[in-house]
């Protein structure tokens, strides 16, 4: 694997850093190429050598989280739900400022809808609709109950400042998972 010279690395992280702030203050739509570069402090050109537009580059930023946190629950399957949230509420703290915009903006609806089915697809294996407590009940309505209950869960949890710390809703989230699933 060749190494990525950091001064590419710095200028990606700029760019996603200045886009992420833009995001914060203005309506999606309303972020050009130009805002971007200037708030970064990088020519346009470094943009398109890295972002075909605003678009890709929402669609790349959000990937990568989407990733990061697919390799979150994977090296957290054999948790039970206390110990395997915890690393999730600490990554979500540690971008804060990535989930605050995704979940606040107006011009992310994509990323509500990546974080739903991505959660979808980390949950289907936990339901069991077969026997015990959900027994008879639809795969489907399960599911829908418990991601659309996470993903409500983080966005009011980054929407008001994280009132509480990450252990605490790991321990909370958990039990609620406990008793659901």
């Amino acid at each position: 694997m060749s190494k990525v010279d950091r001064r590419i690395l710095k200028s990606q992280e700029a760019i996603k850093k200045a886009f992420l702030e833009l995001m914060s203050d203005k309506n999606f739509d309303d972020i050009t190429i130009q805002d971007i570069s200037d708030r970064a402090n990088v020519s346009r050109g470094t943009i398109y050598l890295h972002y075909a537009d605003k678009f890709d580059l929402l669609n790349k930023l959000i990937g990568e989280h989407i990733n990061e946190m697919r390799k979150i629950c994977h090296s957290a399957s054999e948790l039970d739900y206390h110990e395997g949230n915890l690393p999730w509420f600490a990554y979500l703290e540690s971008h804060y400022l990535f989930f605050s915009t995704m979940l606040a903006s107006k011009g992310a609806p994509s990323f509500r809808s990546q974080f739903t089915e991505f959660l979808i697809e980390e949950f289907k294996e936990e339901v069991d609709t077969t026997a015990g407590k959900n027994h008879g009940l639809h795969e489907d309505v399960l599911l829908q109950f418990i991601v659309t209950s996470y993903v409500g869960i983080v966005e009011w949890w980054i929407t008001n400042g994280m009132p509480h710390p990450p252990h605490v809703m790991a321990e909370q989230v958990g039990v609620l998972l406990e008793r659901n699933l």
